[in-house]
This record gives structure tokens, sequence and C-alpha cells, in this order.
């Protein structure tokens, strides 16, 4: 061992690469307890899932070795490559890529499949990370923040194009790095806003206020409109004589609107909301031309799109698939389907509850071994944690995760340069997404969207996944410690 691979060694982060190996451990315990059938004991052979999970285990050690001996430096100079490559693959999967339950995206590997688009994460965590480390790079140049939305865009897009939605939507993740390298709140605000004015339109459209002809759903959107384009202005804009102006009109109007139609003659004054927020709009545009302020015209968009969303938002959820519809309707509460579309998450509760407090003991769940949970060594994995280990392991698996995804953004923090820092927090961001979507669609707190839990649930593509997104960053952390040595 040369004086450099012991500089890397004595730099290498072991508290990640223990959690790391807790985790994987775990995992395949878990998926041991999900598929293990009595009939057929043999929990070590490669006919069963847990003697594969074992070789995926076994092999992504190896794996995680191997990328540990390679320098950042090649790392770098090939991100672009890697990820043309990838592109390519995803690309060949939609053509070439077999059947499987309705998706095109697993390829038939000799006797095993493997998933490209898990694969295209640290792909494009290494594209991202080296287009925002060049140094004329800046997320307020507009050309330069298209890029980066044009390199996250484009695998997400041949991955819909496998018919593979939920790990489509895993990609939103790396949003979350762009706002920790200066990418403006407003955009993710206005996402999240979206996902409320989508669930509000959805469940409360066609609910009406008491002894009133109103929309709930409408009211809500287009008041909550009026109000984050009154808090915008204040933000952003920072004119409260202009905010009192606002709100004064706003507010005014829609408790004048209300009243009158409690207590006099009842209408519908929902487009009189409307018209208000209109008002809004050509008031800011005037403002924008005053002060010569293009904060204003920005607001003035948000406006727009937040007060006719809700509009299309019936146009929108009748072009999702029925299977999609319906699990967000049965999520929702509009429909309930306990046999259909709720099924699954329904028989997770059922065998997260039966686990108690301390769990019914390795490999004696009574759900998980008759089979009452589908998919229950993949995406619902987090339902054996539950039954067999109980409440005490269920909240040691998330502690876990919790503690894991902490010294993930430290050592994201501790980066000497950009790229590691931005692959560090892509990281991040996706373990995060990745936990919050998987156990919360178990408990039925998101929708079914087939997102595995990291380490855990059954797969190689899961697991070698994993393994390379996470060591790539371990070794150009265990780097920078050799950096530190040389000054």
């Amino acid at each position: 061992m040369n004086q450099t691979e012991k500089s890397i060694f004595r730099s290498i982060d072991w508290v990640i690469i223990l959690l790391y190996v807790i985790l994987v451990v775990w995992g395949w315990f878990s998926v041991c307890g999900a598929s293990y059938d009595f009939s057929d004991p043999n929990i070590f052979g490669w006919e069963s899932n847990s003697g594969k999970q074992l070789v995926w285990g076994g092999t992504s050690f190896i794996l995680a070795t191997f990328l540990m001996l390679i320098e950042k430096r090649f790392y770098e100079a090939g991100s672009y490559f890697i990820y043309v490559a990838v592109i390519i693959l995803l690309l060949a999967t939609i053509f070439i890529a077999p059947d499987t339950k309705g998706s095109h995206s697993w390829l038939p590997i000799g006797p095993v499949k493997l998933q490209p688009a898990e694969f295209a994460k640290f792909a494009t965590a290494l594209a991202l990370g080296k287009f925002m480390s060049e140094y004329s790079f800046s997320l307020r140049n507009t050309r330069d923040f298209l890029t980066v939305v044009g390199l996250i865009v484009l695998p997400m897009a041949l991955i819909i194009g496998q018919r593979e939605t939920g790990s489509a939507l895993v990609f939103f993740a790396f949003f979350l790095m762009l706002y920790r390298e200066g990418m403006t709140g407003a955009l993710l605000f206005t996402g999240f806003i979206t996902v409320v004015y989508f669930v509000v339109g959805i469940r409360y459209g066609d609910v009406l206020m008491s002894y009133l002809p109103v929309s709930v759903g409408e009211f809500t959107v287009l008041l909550l409109a009026m109000m984050c384009t009154i808090g915008l202005v204040w933000v952003y804009c920072r004119d409260i004589a202009i905010v009192k102006i606002m709100a004064a009109v706003g507010f005014g109007t829609t408790a004048f609107m209300l009243l009158f139609s409690f207590f006099v003659i009842p209408f519908n004054f929902c487009p009189v909301m409307l018209v208000v927020n209109i008002l809004f709009v050509i008031y800011m545009m005037f403002q924008a031309f005053y002060h010569k302020l293009f904060t204003y015209v920005l607001v003035s968009l948000f406006c727009v799109f937040s007060s006719g969303f809700y509009y299309i938002c019936d146009t929108l959820f009748d072009h999702l698939k029925p299977h999609q519809r319906i699990r967000i309707e049965v999520l929702l509460g509009i429909e309930d389907d306990p046999r259909g579309a709720g099924y699954n998450v329904n028989q997770a509760k059922i065998a997260i509850g039966s686990g108690g407090f301390a769990g019914k003991g390795f490999l004696n769940g009574t759900q998980t071994k008759l089979k009452y949970v589908p998919e229950q060594h993949t995406d619902f994995i987090f339902c054996t944690v539950g039954e067999e280990e109980g409440f005490i392991g269920s909240v040691g698996v998330l502690i876990t995760y919790l503690f894991f995804i902490w010294r993930l953004i430290f050592l994201s923090e501790r980066q000497p340069d950009t790229l590691g820092r931005v692959y560090g927090y892509s990281v991040v961001s996706i373990f995060i997404f990745h936990l919050f979507i998987n156990v919360g669609m178990v408990l039925g707190l998101t929708p079914v969207i087939g997102i595995p839990l990291p380490f855990f649930s059954y797969g190689g593509s899961n697991v070698w996944g994993f393994t390379i997104l996470l060591f790539i960053f371990l070794r150009m952390d265990a780097e920078r410690g050799l950096k530190q040595e040389k000054y």
C-alpha cells in the first residue's frame, strides 16, 4: 500500500460506511422475512429472493471497494461520457426491454435483470456536478439554469417513456440540491403550492360550502392564490404600501362577497375573486413599468398561473392513466377501494399495526408469510419491518436513515469544491426523496408510485445503484482529506 492509498484509507468516513453496512444487512434480513417460504426454507439458494439479495449485497461490498480505488479526477473527466452512455442506454431500453407488468424498464442479462433508471441517478449527479463547477457557471444565468434543467429532465423523459413514472419522479429531488446552490426558493414554493392547488382542487372541487352555491375547492385555491401573491410581493418586492393596497382590496372584497352571499343573496362569488386576481396582475404589471422592477412581472406570472391552475386540474387529472387516477382518489378519500387500488396500502397498514410495540419476531409475521401484502419484498418492504420488528424496529430504521442523511449533509458541506458539494447534495436529495415517498406510501400518506426503499427493497439494481451513488461521493470526500495533507 503506497502513501496515497494510506492517506485515502485514513480519510474515508467510516461512520457512513458503518451505517451503509448496517442498512444493507438489515435490508437482507427484511427481504428474507418478507419472502421466506416454510415449504422451501433454503434462504441462501439462488432460487430464493433472499439468496439473490445476499449475492447482490455481497457483490455491492466488492463494488464499493472498487469504486473507492478510482480517483476523483476520473469521475470528473468522464462525467459527461457516463451521462451520455446512460442516456443512450435509457433510450435503447424503451425499445429492447420486454414488457414487465406494463413497463419496459428492465434489461435481462443472463439470469438477472437490471434497471438502467437506477444508474441514471449517479450519472445525472456527476453531469450536474461537472457542469455547475465550471468557472463561469451561475444559476442566475438563464442559459445555465435551462441547461441544468435539461440535464435533469432528459433522463426523466426517457424513463417516463419506459412507463416508469415513479422512477422518473425521483429526479425532482435534484431541485433540492439546486436550492442549496442558490436557486431562488420561489421555484420550490411554486412547486409545493402547485401540489396543494391540485390536491385541494381535486378533493374539494365538487364540495359546496354550507348554505352557499360556492365550491370549497375553487374558493380555497383562489384565496390561496391571492394570499401567496400578496406574500411574494411583500418578500421579494419590499413595498409595504403596495402590499397594504392589495391586501385591503383582495381580502376586503372577499370578505364582503362572503358576508353578502351568506346573509343577503346566496350566489357563487368565485368569479369576483378571479377578477380581483386579474386586477392584481394588471396592477403589478403597471408597478413593474413604473419602478422598472422585473420582480413584479414574475409575481404577476405566478398570480396568473395560480388563478388559472384550478380550472385545468380536472383536465390534467383526466389525462392520467386509470390506475393512477384511482390511486390518487383513494389517497385523498374521494373513493374507497379496499379490494382494488387501496388494497396494498390497507394490507400494509394491517401488517404494520399487527406488529405492535416489539413486533412478532423474525420470520413470524402472519401478514407477510401468508402473502397478504403485494410487493412486500420490494416497494412495501417497510411493512415487513413493522410486522416483525414492531414500533421499535420501525423507529430504529427511520433513525438510522435520518442519521445516515445527516452525516451525508455534513460531508457535503465540508467539500472544498463545487463538484463535490453538488454531487454530495444530489446524493442527499435522492435519499431523502426515496425515504419520504416509500415510507409515506406504505403508511398511506403519499400515492403508490413504486419507489424502492434504499438498501432494503429487493433487487440488484436497487442495491448496486445506491452503492455506486454513495461510494463515488465517499471517494470524493476521501480525497478532500488527501488535499489537506498535501498542504
